[in-house]
């Protein structure tokens, strides 16, 4: 069960699970743990979306978060994806 689905800028139904949140915000990337409504904001409004060299299913959605970047990494598969990193 999804936690959160966004539609991104590219038309695809993005799906992240709570538990997988959790895990992202506090144990990969702690620092993350307070920054959800701007990873949600980023996949809707990036100011770039690049394709990765290595895995074509592979998208990093880019966004700002105050004077830093924010990328989130999204595997999309069947016209949905899901969200790896952030």
């Amino acid at each position: 069960m999804a936690f959160a689905e966004i539609d991104s800028k590219l038309g695809k139904r993005i799906r992240i699970s709570g538990s997988y949140w959790d895990y992202i915000a506090h144990v990969k990337h702690r620092e993350m743990s307070s920054l959800k409504d701007e990873v949600f904001r980023t996949l809707k409004h990036p100011f770039e979306v690049l394709r990765s060299r290595k895995d074509p299913e592979i998208h990093l959605y880019y966004g700002h978060h105050r004077d830093k970047f924010l990328c989130v990494v999204v595997r999309h598969l069947n016209g949905e994806g899901f969200i790896l990193n952030s």
